[in-house]
């Protein structure tokens, strides 16, 4: 008994109205649209509530123990954009990991200190006491002690010559090993490195500056540069008309030359190490080596390896002998996508639109999770040295001084912690921060698969013309964006939101994986391992459908469901056809961008580093001139994308509309093939005109049958 075969729906039948994308459609999957809009609205109203409450300063400007930020515009700080720490060695405290601050008074100053000097010497000396109280509190007097400034904290007890963001050690402080703390005890240089080595961080703010000027310098070079890239991209879409087949059939030569050569050389290996003492052991009895290069001089390796590339060789040659027929069909529809973008070049310019709104969705995300984040209260805890029962409890800095805290715990500093709050508005805080990623991935796969949609309904246009380029309707990017507009909204909302919903589960996965990273459990790794490989596969299983659930929705305009349904169906009848297609198309678009970005990124290497005599003269002066080097390179990336988006758009738009058209039609009069005649003559089959039809219409279906 033969076993069942698998069902994949029943081939398109033919209809004798259809031509092309339908244009009297009605609107799909409204409970969804409805959603997507309630959505969007409670959106907008979270962004309004984030930015009511919350405060970028926080982020912005470094914030001292007052809970003030150091360097902003307008008041009393402004001319102190740096934060100074009292006792830099309290930062390697262990609370630095738990309360996200340092133990210490920490004060807005103008300039770092650049000089080592001790509170009991700057008091002996009158010009160093008059530079030692400008990283004082306020408060201090010419006529207080030592011992009286370091008891009411209003002093550091030693200056760190140091730069803005970066601390420089040394084991030497000024000519001594040792210092006074101002408190009778013996400091040994070497234990500043550890305090100083938590507060490390890159000089930011120069670097960022230095960076800034290399654009005012080289900008117009770089927007040189991406109209280059754009010419590259818009001449190598053009030239896939007439060196596609050219290129694929020379990578398949190369893919089985080198595969040849890599048998030969393991024979000659295997060959050579034939009288070698020792090669004769068998992998089973050497076992498993850390060291790898054992296993290179054992005569079993190289069989083995040249067993495995002979089997690889022969299933390539195979693959091509069986698949060459669907190898040139690839190679036709691709040309054909370059003659469709030729007569739809509008499509070209779409990306523009799509990064515009992609832009406007990421800074909407961006700038409401800054809000979000930042809408917090100051809130102040006890720092102390010795032991206090109020210790890290809250306080109020403005009454602290004569509070009863500070007359239990002398030695105790009420200092800003970190920003929170306890507000019913705090309490949800964390569930805003979810929904506005949520929402950020549900917008962006929206503007992504109107973009599909749009392109798809534009491409089917021309396939489905008959008279090609009479019969393309006027602006057909203008024309199905706006049915994608009118009567699809729900149907994007749908496929977008699955996607979602799927990418908001991998971000949680990878949330936990970061926090089980010190874990010993092994099965927990294991198992958030597999989980998110299955939601992996699941993100790129579902793109692929929704890519092709769009195009469908743009020609016969049903709901995402019934046109997911039929794409899958028609995509798996045909399933051979798709994987060939679609590795042809991949490595085309790679090449492409290889091209380009490789291009633009030696040209502007060459320029930019003055390695290029001719260009001297002419290359900008830069601080880094790897700056503008890895814009262009990034640049040209996108553009290229950005480009071979919309070509792989066609592919599969093409691909859909051809697999169709073999199913709807048979080549006679009233159902001739719409597919170009370089596919035609690859399937051997042919429009039949009048005089080729039977005499007698009701023996048609005798002789087909």
């Amino acid at each position: 008994m033969e076993p069942e075969k698998p069902n994949y729906g029943e081939p398109r039948k033919y209809d004798a109205n259809f031509k092309g994308p339908i244009q009297n459609r009605g609107c799909t999957d409204i409970i969804c649209c409805i959603l997507f809009i309630v959505a969007i609205v409670a959106y907008f109203a979270v962004g309004i509530l984030a930015w009511s409450q919350g405060d970028p300063r926080k982020v912005i400007y470094p914030t001292n123990s007052k809970g003030q930020f150091c360097g902003q515009a307008g008041t009393e700080l402004q001319t102190k954009p740096l934060l100074f720490y009292f006792n830099i060695m309290k930062c390697a405290s262990p609370l630095v990991l738990l309360e996200f601050q340092c133990p210490t008074t920490q004060l807005c100053v103008d300039t770092c200190p650049n000089r080592f000097m001790t509170l009991l010497k700057a008091k002996v000396v009158p010009s160093d006491w008059n530079y030692y109280k400008s990283y004082c509190k306020q408060g201090v007097s010419d006529g207080m002690s030592a011992p009286d400034i370091l008891k009411n904290g209003l002093c550091p007890a030693m200056l760190l010559p140091s730069k803005p963001c970066k601390q420089d050690v040394h084991l030497l402080v000024g000519n001594q090993t040792t210092f006074n703390d101002g408190r009778g005890n013996v400091i040994q240089a070497t234990d500043l490195i550890a305090g100083v080595n938590a507060s490390i961080v890159m000089e930011a703010r120069q670097v960022v500056m230095k960076i800034f000027e290399d654009y005012t310098h080289s900008w117009y070079w770089i927007l040189i540069g991406l109209v280059l890239a754009t010419i590259i991209s818009l001449i190598f879409i053009v030239l896939l008309r007439f060196l596609a087949g050219i290129m694929v059939w020379v990578m398949i030569v190369l893919v089985i030359l080198v595969v040849g050569y890599g048998i030969v050389h393991c024979y000659f290996e295997y060959a050579a190490l034939k009288n070698e003492p020792g090669s004769n052991v068998t992998l089973q009895e050497i076992g498993f080596q850390t060291d790898f290069s054992v296993y290179l001089h054992i005569r079993q390796t190289w069989l083995a390896f040249m067993i495995i590339l002979a089997i690889v060789e022969v299933i390539i040659i195979l693959l091509l002998i069986f698949l060459r027929k669907r190898i040139l069909l690839a190679i036709a529809l691709i040309k054909e996508a370059s003659r469709a973008i030729g007569h739809v070049m509008s499509s070209l310019f779409y990306p523009l639109l799509t990064f515009l709104l992609l832009a406007v969705v990421i800074a909407y995300w961006a700038v409401t999770a800054v809000f979000l984040s930042t809408s917090n209260q100051a809130i102040y805890k006890v720092f102390n040295e010795t032991a206090c029962e109020y210790s890290r409890q809250n306080c109020d800095p403005a009454n602290f001084s004569t509070s009863n805290i500070k007359t239990k715990c002398p030695d105790s500093m009420c200092l800003f912690a970190f920003y929170g709050g306890e507000t019913a508005y705090h309490k949800y805080l964390i569930g805003l921060q979810f929904y506005n990623v949520f929402l950020f991935f549900w917008c962006a796969n929206f503007v992504t698969a109107l973009g599909q949609m749009t392109l798809a309904g534009a491409f089917a246009s021309y396939y489905w013309a008959f008279n090609k380029p009479k019969d393309i309707p006027a602006c057909p990017i203008f024309a199905s964006l706006g049915r994608a507009l009118r009567y699809h909204t729900g149907s994007l909302a749908f496929g977008s939101l699955i996607l979602a919903i799927i990418q908001v589960i991998r971000v949680l996965l990878e949330y936990l994986d970061y926090k089980l990273k010190g874990a010993q459990n092994k099965f927990a790794k294991f198992l958030l391992c597999c989980l998110k490989c299955c939601f992996w596969c699941l993100e790129k299983f579902i793109k692929f459908l929704n890519r092709n659930a769009y195009i469908m929705v743009a020609i016969y305009g049903k709901n995402f469901c019934t046109s997911a349904r039929d794409a899958f169906f028609l995509l798996m009848r045909n399933v051979i056809r798709v994987a060939v297609l679609d590795k042809v198309t991949d490595f085309l678009l790679f090449l492409g961008k290889l091209l380009i970005v490789g291009l633009v990124g030696i040209f502007a290497f060459f320029f930019f580093s003055g390695r290029v005599k001719a260009f001297e003269s002419t290359a900008p002066t830069l601080n880094y001139y790897w700056v503008p080097i890895l814009t262009l390179a990034i640049g040209s990336y996108l553009i290229a994308h950005g480009f071979f988006s919309v070509y792989a758009m066609c592919v599969d738009t093409l691909f859909l509309c051809f697999l169709e058209d073999l199913e709807r039609n048979d080549g006679s009069a009233e159902r001739p093939y719409l597919m170009p005649d370089s596919l035609l003559k690859i399937l051997n089959k042919k429009n039949k005109t009048a005089a080729e039809l039977p005499l007698f219409e009701e023996n048609s279906e005798m002789k087909r049958c």
